[in-house]
């Protein structure tokens, strides 16, 4: 049987990614921050695919540690992955620190999948599948060093400017990673959502966020529609092949050399290595 691991499950984009693949008959990991509160995701994907082999692990993305767990346990129960789908993310709306001194959205958007993904390869093959979740705000993004890692970004903290920080290093992390993986037939793409109606978009105010429910949400895409671009990524059959593209509309966007050869890919690369080392 294939088998799928989908981060950020059970709610959003992650759900819809999740019962995408269960319906093509994968065994579907739900990887979750909150696995309890997410129980009924996984029941509902059983009951609208059919499919009884779907599950619900727990994942701190801004722990470490527990990517580490999570890895091996994965690795003691399957001997391959298919799919690998970094969905989860966030935008913290103050500055804290992870047990790994790193900057909490900077973690989970990128440090924590970066690590799961590392972990993880070994289990992958031909024809083996990642894709990365991204976004438009990477033209945004500046990578400052060490501050990124630690603050996000090299001055004040700034929940917006830190989240496009984030997207920057992700999708410098998926052409990286497509170009080291070519010659073994796994690919590695990145997928933009657009504009879309989760929880993520919520500013925290309340009478804007009541106001932005009214009028904004209506006119944005919903969570399936925002999904659809990674969902074919991972699923259909004329994708088997494509790798290290940035995605938007099921279209491959050329977001020109400044990205593809970015003067920090190999430097954000081997910090990020040195980070990670002790969990590999």
């Amino acid at each position: 049987m294939k088998v799928a691991i989908i981060t950020g499950a059970g709610t959003g984009m992650g759900f819809e990614e999740a019962k995408a693949v269960a319906g093509k008959g994968f065994h579907t990991i739900m990887a979750c921050h909150h696995p309890d509160a997410a129980e009924e995701k996984r029941l509902e994907i059983i009951q609208e695919t059919g499919n009884e082999n779907v599950e619900m692990m727990g994942m701190e993305l801004a722990n470490l540690s527990d990517v580490r767990r999570f890895a091996d346990e994965i690795k003691e129960r399957f001997d391959h992955l298919d799919l690998l789908m970094n969905n989860a993310g966030t935008i913290q709306t103050h500055f804290h620190l992870t047990p790994d001194n790193i900057e909490h959205t900077v973690s989970v958007n990128y440090v924590g999948p970066y690590l799961l993904t590392r972990l993880l390869l070994p289990l992958m093959g031909e024809g083996s599948r990642i894709v990365n979740m991204a976004s438009l705000t990477y033209w945004m993004g500046r990578l400052d060093f060490p501050e990124f890692f630690t603050r996000g970004r090299k001055k004040s903290f700034h929940r917006i400017h830190i989240y496009c920080n984030t997207k920057l290093a992700i999708t410098l992390f998926t052409f990286y990673l497509a170009n080291l993986l070519k010659d073994k037939g796994i690919t590695v793409n990145a997928a933009d959502p657009w504009m879309v109606s989760t929880n993520i978009i919520r500013m925290h105010i309340p009478i804007v966020d009541f106001l932005a429910d009214i009028f904004f949400r209506p006119l944005i895409r919903t969570p399936r529609q925002g999904a659809d671009t990674a969902i074919r990524l991972l699923l259909d059959e004329d994708k088997a092949g494509q790798t290290g593209t940035f995605n938007r509309s099921n279209r491959i966007i050329d977001v020109g050399d400044k990205y593809f050869h970015h003067k920090q890919m190999q430097e954000l690369w081997d910090k990020t290595e040195d980070i990670v080392r002790k969990f590999l």
